[in-house]
């Protein structure tokens, strides 16, 4: 009796940590070639340490950004290219984290990196930091594209969140071939039904998405 009451226990801890709620899903269940690798997470974002609510490396978005996302892989898979997704889904807790290095001016670890020419106690000012994200409504992404042979994102003229003029959509002081990539992320996004936050090429949002006015907490996990 002892060892069925520990596997009820066992089912009902997995059961449990695979819920989402209703309208979300783990995107790689449906588009398994998907390359994900959520920043915060890791200690490799502006932060320089994991941020709270990332408990796992689990994309998770709506099932309607999902579908979109879908389409849009399977058409670059056709290129011999592929989607990489920096950040899908963000809990409001991981905002809060955000909100409290932001305040936290001696904390610049990364600053070299992310953030050379702003000072950090300009960071809320100029719209870096805020206190709501669309990433909380689950169908706003963080993304680029990959080459198919080798694994390597294309070259977009700025890393992932770099905050300055570098990384806005329209910025003229990068090659052709940096402008060309901007390009083909952008057409191949649009076209599908999402829009462009026009001072961060990786940023999108689905058109008509599902929960416009909810900011979710659950973790990622």
């Amino acid at each position: 009796m002892k060892n069925y009451i520990t596997l009820f226990v066992l089912f009902f801890a997995l059961f449990s940590f695979a819920q989402l709620p209703k309208g979300f899903v783990y995107v790689q269940d449906s588009i398994p070639t998907l390359n994900v690798e959520l920043r915060y997470y890791t200690a490799n974002n502006f932060l320089g340490t994991r941020v709270d609510g990332y408990r796992s490396n689990r994309l998770i978005l709506t099932d309607k950004a999902t579908q979109a996302l879908k389409k849009i892989q399977a058409a670059l898979e056709d290129n011999n290219m592929c989607l990489k997704v920096y950040d899908g889904y963000r809990p409001q807790r991981a905002v809060n984290h955000f909100i409290r290095w932001a305040k936290d001016l001696n904390d610049t670890i990364n600053k070299h990196i992310f953030y050379p020419r702003v000072k950090k106690a300009h960071l809320f000012a100029q719209g870096y930091i805020a206190s709501r994200s669309g990433h909380s409504k689950g169908s706003t992404l963080d993304l680029t594209i990959i080459d198919g042979n080798t694994g390597e994102p294309l070259d977009m003229g700025s890393i992932f969140d770099f905050f300055g003029q570098e990384s806005w959509v329209n910025y003229q002081n990068i090659t052709d071939s940096q402008k060309s990539n901007r390009q083909l992320l952008q057409s191949i996004m649009l076209k599908n039904g999402f829009r462009n936050y026009p001072k961060e090429w990786w940023h999108f949002t689905l058109r008509g998405e599902p929960f416009p006015g909810t900011y979710f907490d659950f973790e990622i996990k």
